[in-house]
C-alpha cells in the first residue's frame, strides 16, 4: 500500500542441482568491484563464489569441483574434490577472511581467503578470472563431525562474544560446538569442545548465535521446536 516493492536485480545461474544455501561475506576488493561476495552451497556437491563487476554478477570460482572436470578456461578450487555429497550450509567467520561449509558427507570444511598477491606467490598455476582476483582454498577439514551424518548448520561466534567459537547442527540430533585450538591461518585446527546429544527429537536443521550475547544460542529442529540454549566455558 505504501508502494515499496522487490525487484530482481539478477539472476545467477552455474549450479547443477538444488541451492542448499547462500550468504554475502566481504569481498576485501579482491573480486569486481563490489564490497560483497556471495557464497551458494549445493546439492551439486560444490560452492560457488558470486561477484559484482559493473552492475553485473559473475561466477569467481567454482570451489570442490573435480580440476578434471573443469574446463581451462573456467576458475576453480585447487585440491580436487572437497565435499563428496550435497554441501548444506556455509557460514563466515567474523572479518570474514574464512568461512565454513558442512556436507551431507558428514564433515566441515574450512575455507581461507587469499589475496590476488599471495596467490600469485603461492599458487601461480591456478585458473582465474581476472589476475587482480584473490583464491578461495580449503586449508582444514573436519571429517566425521556429526558421526557420519550430515552437517545442516554451521555458524560462528560473533565478534562481540569474544571466543571466536564454530557451532554446527546435524542429522545426529545433535548441537557440537568447536574451539580453534592453532593459530595457524594455513592449518587451522578445531576441536570438539561440547556436545548437546538429543538436542532436538529428529534432525537439527539450523544453529545461530545471538548476535550480541556470546552464551546465548537457537537452535530449530524436524520436531517442529525451535529452543534456545545457554552455553557456558
Amino acid at each position: 500500500d505504501d508502494g515499496e516493492s522487490f525487484e530482481c536485480l539478477a539472476v545467477l545461474q552455474g549450479h547443477d542441482g538444488d541451492i542448499k544455501s547462500i550468504a554475502f561475506g566481504p569481498s576485501h576488493s579482491q573480486w569486481g568491484e563490489g564490497e560483497e561476495v556471495l557464497v551458494s552451497a549445493s546439492y551439486d556437491n560444490t560452492i560457488k563464489v558470486w561477484a559484482e563487476e559493473a552492475g553485473d554478477w559473475y561466477c569467481a570460482m567454482t570451489l570442490g569441483e573435480d580440476s578434471n572436470d573443469v574446463p581451462p578456461s573456467m576458475p576453480s578450487s585447487g585440491g580436487g574434490i572437497v565435499h563428496t555429497s550435497t554441501v548444506w550450509c556455509v557460514g563466515f567467520a567474523p572479518g570474514g577472511v574464512r568461512f565454513f561449509s558442512g556436507s551431507d558427507d558428514g564433515s566441515i570444511a574450512i575455507w581461507k581467503l587469499y589475496t590476488a598477491t599471495e596467490r600469485k606467490n603461492s599458487f601461480p598455476n591456478e585458473q582465474v578470472v581476472s589476475s587482480t582476483d584473490g583464491f578461495w582454498k580449503c586449508v582444514g577439514k573436519l571429517p566425521d563431525a556429526h558421526s557420519s551424518y550430515a552437517v545442516y548448520s554451521i555458524d560462528c561466534a560473533p565478534t562481540r562474544a569474544g571466543h571466536g567459537r564454530i557451532a554446527s547442527a546435524g542429522g545426529d540430533n545433535s548441537i557440537n560446538i568447536y574451539r580453534e585450538e592453532s593459530s595457524s591461518t594455513d592449518a587451522p585446527k578445531f576441536s570438539l569442545e561440547c556436545v548437546a546429544a538429543n538436542a532436538h527429537d529428529g534432525d537439527v536443521n539450523s544453529i545461530k548465535w545471538h548476535p550480541r550475547d556470546g552464551r546465548c544460542l537457537v537452535s530449530c529442529g524436524d520436531d517442529g521446536a525451535v529452543k534456545l540454549w545457554r552455553y557456558t566455558r
